[in-house]
């Protein structure tokens, strides 16, 4: 069994969906390692990851927009708005979604389905820089 890890960054250009399949791929190429699993992982609390339909932008549109209906930003009752109106609401989103994901390995490649990616979802409305951190493990 053996393991190797790495990270980068990823600089959001504010709220949306970003694809970082190709980064990760890259990693698990690196890596050497043929069967196993790639632990993909995202360090905020005011991002997540989500793995969707990288064929038509508009199914990540419609999830984005989900979300902002789902857990506006003008909820008066928030109390943890520090760092202005989308806060706490980027919170409950991360909270709702994930902060890693878990991609089988098959014949050194990501066991994705043909219209699965990798996203990146930043949450809040400036530019962030992200760090994502790939961990993968296998023979």
């Amino acid at each position: 069994m053996s393991a190797h890890a790495a990270s980068f960054g990823y600089r959001s250009r504010g709220k949306g969906t970003y694809e970082i399949t190709g980064e990760v791929s890259a990693i698990v190429a690196e890596s050497g390692i043929n069967t196993g699993t790639v632990t993909v992982f995202v360090r905020h609390t005011s991002a997540s990851l989500v793995i969707m339909e990288n064929a038509d932008p508009s199914a990540r549109t419609d999830l984005e927009a989900f979300f902002d209906h789902l857990v506006p930003e003008d909820t008066p009752y928030f109390v943890h708005t520090h760092e202005g109106p989308d806060d706490m609401p980027s919170h409950i989103r991360m909270a709702l979604t994930r902060t890693s994901e878990v991609i089988p390995l098959i014949n050194g490649r990501m066991a994705l389905g043909t219209w699965q990616g990798i996203f990146l979802f930043e949450h809040r409305e400036a530019p962030h820089e992200r760090q994502i951190v790939v961990s993968v493990v296998g023979d």
